[in-house]
């Protein structure tokens, strides 16, 4: 009988050792740089903004934030990266809205589900898009781009930045909401879709405002709305989806949204103490004046809950076109 609680209250010490030792990693973290994974490449909009705020986190947190690029497979090779990753806060995920919720709310084929196999921490920024169309495309606003289209259809393309993109998946839920009907062109970057929109062989596009504005400026390419409830800064003589008065095509803002997630299971300590240091980075004012005038992006004030919410409704929005999108190759 000494023995047996001699031995159960060597596991009650050495549960308790093992408990003090998780409590106390919680509390130091981070002690070693922090890895940020990207599904994109070098120098793409998402880069930018990952090392931007991976600059301003460092700050706070007092320790390196490497960003680690795998582009690939609409983001899947960095998500599979991080849900792999030991669950320490040390392997992050700077993902976009298309991993999030716009691409497994359309999809059924993905190999994770954004509510069960991330540890969501918070929404980064959002990015606004615009509704832009060849120069000599005969419409003035949109409104007038959905007459045109119903009175001529299957004449109009789209192009994109590739099949299950945030411009493919975008495009798909205005023509859904409008009734519009338009061929399915898909490229590799925004670049390419301003490029082929600038000299007539695409007709329309909608691209991140950052992605456009010197061709908007320079008149290669005409801007019909931006997608949002308001007109951008960036474009103040560009009306907003809104002012088009057409019913639910407001849905298409934001045009994505750049969030931070780790894998399922991260311990609470070191959530609360990302989830801070991203709170006093995004209201910050003088931060906050950089990410709308340099990245022409929202800042994002949101908690875990918070952006839990904000996915499970997003992913009911998207669902609505499963089955009805292509988003794959044959």
């Amino acid at each position: 009988m000494k023995r047996f609680n001699l031995l159960f209250e060597m596991l009650v010490f050495c549960s308790m050792v093992a408990f003090t030792g998780c409590v106390d990693a919680q509390s130091n973290y981070p002690t070693k740089p922090i890895r940020l994974i990207v599904g994109f490449g070098a120098g793409g909009a998402t880069d930018v903004i990952a090392r931007f705020y991976g600059q301003k986190w460092s700050e706070i947190l007092k320790t390196p934030i490497v960003v680690d690029n795998k582009p690939g497979g609409s983001q899947l090779i960095g998500i599979k990266t991080v849900l792999a990753a030991p669950k320490d806060g040390y392997t992050l995920f700077f993902g976009t809205g298309s991993a999030f919720s716009q691409g497994p709310g359309v999809r059924t084929d993905l190999p994770y589900d954004p509510l069960k196999d991330f540890t969501l921490i918070g929404m980064v920024s959002s990015a606004p898009g615009v509704i832009i169309v060849a120069p000599k495309l005969p419409v003035a606003g949109l409104r007038e781009l959905v007459d045109y289209s119903k009175q001529n259809p299957s004449k109009l393309n789209y192009g994109s930045s590739g099949l299950g993109s945030a411009s493919h998946l975008q495009t798909e839920y205005m023509m859904y909401i409008t009734g519009m009907k338009m061929t399915h062109i898909p490229y590799k970057s925004a670049a390419d879709i301003i490029r082929e929109l600038s000299v007539g062989a695409v007709h329309v596009g909608i691209t991140p405002i950052e992605s456009t504005m010197s061709q908007i400026t320079s008149g290669r390419i005409r801007a019909l709305a931006v997608t949002g409830t308001r007109r951008s800064k960036a474009l103040p003589n560009v009306p907003s989806v809104s002012e088009s008065g057409i019913k639910g095509l407001e849905g298409i803002d934001p045009y994505t949204y750049y969030a931070l997630a780790g894998p399922i299971g991260l311990p609470a300590g070191v959530v609360s103490k990302l989830s801070e240091t991203m709170d006093q980075v995004s209201k910050s004012p003088i931060i906050a004046a950089q990410v709308r005038e340099q990245l022409f992006n929202e800042p994002g004030i949101s908690t875990p809950s918070s952006f839990r919410k904000f996915i499970e409704a997003d992913l009911q929005k998207w669902k609505q076109l499963r089955g009805t999108v292509k988003v794959t190759e044959d």
